[in-house]
């Protein structure tokens, strides 16, 4: 069963760390799957627009600098000074990131944060096609009004049925 919970994510918002809160709902209305899904937008809108000055030192402030990335064809990154260079060298400028609308799933975890899963689609910049699908989980890690992600897993890669 899903447990839903209220957070402080105005603070977030308030630190000026993660723009994306800037004008989400105040803490007490806030549940912990609208602050996930807000983090998980602000990450990958960084992430999509990586090319553009500022946005990869953006999209680097949400990882803790000890990250571990699981992906299942390239390999695992042990650390966020890794992972940011195989996004500027695989991703900026290639492709964006793409949520599949009902499929983030939130799931507390106690005294920790939050773990997500949910599935993504991938599509070129040139032309815009969405030719790769993958699935994800994400654990999340709440330090005061920080929230940080520690784990990544990135697997399921496959081709999508229509490319579109």
């Amino acid at each position: 069963m899903r447990i839903k919970l209220v957070v402080l994510a105005a603070a977030i918002a308030a630190s000026g760390g993660h723009p994306a809160l800037a004008s989400a709902e105040p803490a007490s209305l806030m549940t912990l799957d609208e602050t996930i899904a807000a983090l998980d937008t602000a990450v990958f809108d960084a992430f999509n627009h990586c090319q553009d000055p500022g946005q990869l030192e953006k999209h680097a402030s949400y990882f803790a600098e000890d990250v571990e990335f699981y992906h299942d064809t390239g390999g695992v990154t042990w650390n966020r000074e890794d992972m940011l260079a195989n996004t500027r060298k695989y991703v900026c400028g290639h492709f964006t990131r793409e949520l599949i609308p009902g499929t983030l799933e939130v799931y507390p975890v106690k005294d920790f944060g939050a773990i997500s899963r949910g599935s993504h689609r991938f599509c070129q910049t040139s032309s815009g096609k969405c030719e790769g699908l993958a699935d994800f989980t994400i654990v999340w890690h709440q330090n005061g009004d920080k929230w940080e992600i520690t784990r990544v897993l990135s697997y399921g890669h496959r081709a999508a049925a229509d490319g579109s």
